[in-house]
């Protein structure tokens, strides 16, 4: 967004982004108020969770906290803040890993968890419409009680919801197969900056009427409107699935057993997750419950699950995909879940991983894309690159093989203190990139851009897609209200 005269900052703000002061004026924050009335009004302990960012690497602060029950109540809230060019920043679950849902700089904060509501599930038109609050496992209930599939399945899926989905354009386990959320969205309604009500939620395939809008606010982190309520897509609900943990030597090895996977099944593939032998180690020493499914140790592990419409084709396709795996020396070891239970167990150790860090302080967290093929060329030239600029730093290496997203964590180095792993981390950062830079990749993939990777955007993308960026933004919100300093600095 382009920088507007000092004079229409508001106060203790720098030109060009707007914030909310220290306290609201007290007619204005009367007016929210009685907007949502005493149960929108969220104080307290409720209010602290609220504030703090789950790993607690991002703490907030706003004047105001303000839960509204409907997409009415969300348009006069902004309608108020338009007026006054007070700063808001939406939230929903608070499982962002970048600090695009924390109220850094004082915003008025959204929560949208009392708009909760399941407004149709069609299953002839394999269609469901629900609310921004409306949390992913909800979702998945609400579609397979009409017996259908909602795809989309990330750790924190009992508790992220619809509109922080949407907004950070959410990932997860089976985009190999169903895309990612822009892939699964139909439609959208949202709050404007203005505080109109856009009224999106088609559930059509296909609409060639201009400028597709919803794909604007997918991903867009709030920075341009609040997403209201989303209608998606639904599929038919797998009626067997087959899941399967192999150790092999190397993330080639494990290329090359996509391929095969994906040839055999016909498509079936459904998630193809490969992790680390340290991640797994970390799990199984940081996350109650978690054991090592394989007798030995392996440099590298994949998890991955085909699905079907028919029964007791899996498990026969699966036995012979492993049979000639090994034949080829793609594979060491591997074990098929036996059962629900097996398979629960083997994807809860994949879902722990996040958590399993959480214990080994300070950390260099990058979520990042590659070509396919060029995954393996990524990981070597990002181990050999921070080695060099953090000797004996601990890589966590493990993602979405599938689709190119490799989430690459690093430790600090035995007996260092986070002061001085501190000091590194922009030379870590430095080597990951340089390693993205040389494969064409993103810095970015599934985890938005947020706080976390702000000021790497400005300084990476391209110059004339910033520009574009900014333009839509000083467009959809020219007084800088929305959710300001996040994405675009």
């Amino acid at each position: 967004m382009s920088a507007r005269p000092a004079s229409d900052a508001l106060p203790g703000t720098d030109a060009g982004t707007a914030s909310s002061a220290a306290a609201l004026p007290a007619g204005t924050d009367a007016a929210l108020r009685d907007v949502v009335g005493p149960k929108g009004v969220i104080e307290g302990g409720d209010l602290a969770q609220r504030l703090e960012e789950w790993r607690g690497k991002w703490r907030g602060r706003t004047p105001l906290a303000l839960a509204p029950a409907s997409t009415a109540e969300v348009a006069r809230i902004v309608r108020i803040c338009a007026d006054a060019r007070i700063a808001i920043t939406p939230q929903g679950g608070n499982t962002g890993l970048v600090g695009g849902q924390t109220p850094t700089n004082g915003e008025v904060l959204i929560l949208l968890h009392r708009m909760n509501r399941i407004r149709s599930v069609d299953p002839l038109d394999a269609t469901m419409t629900l609310d921004a609050g409306v949390t992913l496992a909800a979702a998945q209930d609400a579609a397979a009680s009409a017996d259908r599939l909602f795809p989309l399945s990330i750790g924190s899926e009992g508790t992220c919801q619809i509109g922080g989905i949407v907004s950070t354009n959410a990932g997860g386990v089976n985009v190999i197969r169903y895309g990612n959320t822009r892939d699964l969205v139909l439609g959208l309604e949202a709050v404007t900056a203005a505080g109109e009500i856009w009224n999106g939620l088609k559930r059509l395939r296909k609409d060639n009427t201009g400028y597709d809008l919803k794909q604007l606010l997918i991903g867009g982190e709030g920075t341009l409107g609040i997403v209201t309520a989303a209608t998606v897509k639904l599929f038919p609900r797998p009626k067997e699935k087959a899941t399967a943990l192999v150790g092999l030597a190397s993330p080639a090895a494990a290329l090359e057993l996509l391929a095969l996977a994906q040839d055999a099944s016909g498509g079936q593939t459904t998630s193809f997750e490969l992790i680390s032998g340290a991640a797994y180690d970390l799990c199984v020493r940081n996350v109650p419950g978690v054991r090592h499914a394989l007798a030995g140790r392996h440099a590298w592990h994949v998890l991955f699950e085909f699905s079907s419409g028919q029964i007791g084709v899996l498990r026969p396709m699966l036995e012979a995909l492993l049979a000639d795996a090994y034949a080829r020396g793609l594979v060491a070891d591997g074990v098929i879940a036996e059962s629900e239970a097996q398979a629960h167990d083997l994807w809860r150790m994949r879902h722990a991983l996040s958590e399993a860090m959480k214990p080994e302080g300070l950390q260099a967290k990058h979520d990042v894309s590659a070509p396919l093929s060029d995954v393996p060329r990524f990981l070597e030239l990002a181990d050999a690159g921070v080695e060099r600029a953090c000797p004996g730093a601990r890589v966590i290496a493990f993602g979405h093989l599938g689709d190119g997203n490799i989430h690459y964590d690093v430790l600090r180095p035995a007996g260092v203190d986070d002061a001085a792993f501190r000091a590194r981390l922009r030379d870590v950062e430095a080597a990951v990139y340089a390693a993205v830079d040389a494969v064409d990749g993103s810095i970015s993939a599934e985890h938005g851009v947020g706080l976390a990777r702000r000021d790497d955007l400005a300084t990476r993308k391209d110059p004339a897609a910033l520009a574009m960026m900014r333009s839509v933004k000083a467009a959809l919100d020219p007084h800088g209200i929305m959710n300001p300093g996040k994405m675009l600095r």
